[in-house]
């Protein structure tokens, strides 16, 4: 294993057990709920978006090390951002996991943590859950009331 690959495992198991952005947001204006069904992650997404930036993320939820992770990484990521650049990081995101785009993203920062799932195409749902409930949450009236990662 690479010490660049042992870094990116450390950073995942970190925010598996200790996620950062957790809990309840009462003043959410933005609200989305994932469900992956075929290992039972689950997750509630809070955003309060003023303006067009995202200044508060929160999830609650129960899921795998790499989904809750993934969420973390996600809510830590997204805060202070404008939605356009949310949505960048969104696409960007998903093509890198999805093998559509470059496995190496420096542009992701901390994220491209998560890139190393690519290689186990069924960890790639769990990976990917909190960011189809992102954009469930930032696009209600475009996809069900729950995202999954089927």
């Amino acid at each position: 294993m690479s010490d660049l690959d042992e870094l990116y495992q450390d950073l995942i198991m970190d925010h598996g057990r200790r996620p950062r952005n957790t809990g309840a947001l009462p003043e959410a204006n933005r609200h989305g709920r994932g469900h992956n069904p075929l290992c039972g992650d689950q997750l509630t997404l809070a955003l309060l978006v003023e303006g067009d930036v995202v200044r508060e993320a929160r999830f609650e939820g129960q899921g795998c090390a790499i989904s809750t992770a993934s969420a973390s990484l996600m809510t830590q990521a997204i805060k202070g951002l404008p939605l356009a650049e949310v949505e960048a990081l969104y696409d960007r995101f998903h093509l890198v996991l999805t093998g559509d785009g470059d496995g190496d993203a420096p542009e992701l920062g901390k994220l491209a943590a998560l890139s190393g799932v690519r290689r186990f195409p069924t960890r790639v749902k769990c990976a990917t859950l909190a960011w189809h409930t992102l954009h469930a949450a930032l696009h209600p009236e475009a996809v069900s009331e729950e995202a999954t990662t089927e």
